[in-house]
């Protein structure tokens, strides 16, 4: 295990420093100067000049990739050429609504996709499995952002059991914060809901044909008693790997959601960096997100090889 450890280790590292050069190859060849941008068409050469000292964009490109890199891994992240605050500051206060937003949803979907995934591979083929089907193709179906407009519709202007938007802050409470997270929750939760129940059927139902499956069901064991006891472990492998993946997605992918219901999150933070040309919030944003995907990944790969020592071996 150690050493399969020490080799995902290596890959991760290698990961970030390939998505480090790649950020910041892609936000530098972005058309646009910040600098001109921020003072205008008008903008005498010699103020613009004084500026782009300030921010230090008059450096060298490698120098400043060098800088940014070096700054992030003793955590300064630079200072935002718009708010001319911290960028570590501006993250720290995004991210308190952004990850319990992607955990609230992942959690949400697991609650909704063990149970319906479980259900449909017990009764293949019969009526429950055709329902839960067809509830999940309906689900990848909708666009989260359409769901979430019904969602505001509904239970914010017509019921009035949460907020249409904002976000309470949880100094006012865990209540009033969830409560404000909810609605969006449920809509990110819902395609990625329906996408895990039907990996998770799948993958139930190829366990399911498997011969040790029949020797227990010879041997006395109810189809109940066969799935919980000796289905369910064997067929994680692909549930966990796409429960890191969506997670990723739920962090990462906030950019509409987070748009639709007004939130102060990491996605909203990166729309407005990249309408006010502050490369550095975006470049630090995007390389944090990445990171974020990566580290959990790394952990995926860890959690399905303690499931199943075998992928240990073969790598």
């Amino acid at each position: 295990m150690l050493q399969y450890t020490i080799k995902r280790l290596a890959s991760l590292v290698l990961s970030l420093a390939a998505a480090s050069l790649i950020i910041f190859a892609l936000i530098e060849v972005a058309p646009g100067d910040p600098a001109s941008f921020m003072l205008g068409l008008g903008a005498q050469p010699e103020t613009l000049a004084a500026l782009r000292a300030e921010l230090g964009l008059d450096v060298p490109k490698l120098q400043r990739y060098l800088n940014w890199v070096g700054g992030m891994l003793t955590g300064d992240f630079g200072t935002s050429y718009t708010y001319r605050t911290p960028v570590a500051g501006m993250v720290a206060d995004r991210i308190s609504v952004s990850l319990p937003l992607a955990l609230y949803a992942l959690t949400l979907s697991v609650l909704i996709a063990f149970p319906a995934g479980i259900f449909a591979a017990a009764r293949r083929g019969r009526t429950g499995d055709l329902v839960v089907t067809g509830a999940t193709q309906l689900g990848v179906a909708l666009p989260n952002f359409w769901f979430a407009m019904m969602l505001v519709l509904v239970f914010a202007i017509q019921v009035r059991w949460f907020p249409a938007g904002g976000f309470a802050g949880w100094e006012n409470g865990l209540t009033q914060g969830l409560s404000s997270l909810t609605l969006p929750a449920i809509a990110l939760a819902l395609p990625q809901a329906a996408i895990l129940t039907r990996v998770m059927r799948s993958s139930l139902l190829d366990v399911l044909g498997e011969d040790y499956i029949r020797t227990a069901r010879a041997k006395g064991l109810s189809a109940r008693q066969a799935i919980w006891r000796h289905g369910l472990r064997n067929a994680m492998i692909p549930v966990l790997t796409l429960i890191g993946l969506q997670f990723s997605f739920l962090f990462a992918g906030t950019i509409i959601i987070e748009q639709v219901f007004y939130l102060p999150g990491l996605g909203r933070l990166i729309f407005q960096s990249i309408s006010a040309r502050d490369l550095i919030v975006v470049e630090s944003v995007v390389m944090l997100v990445v990171f974020a995907v990566i580290l959990i990944n790394f952990l995926v790969d860890l959690a399905y090889a303690a499931v199943d020592p075998r992928l240990r071996s073969r790598r």
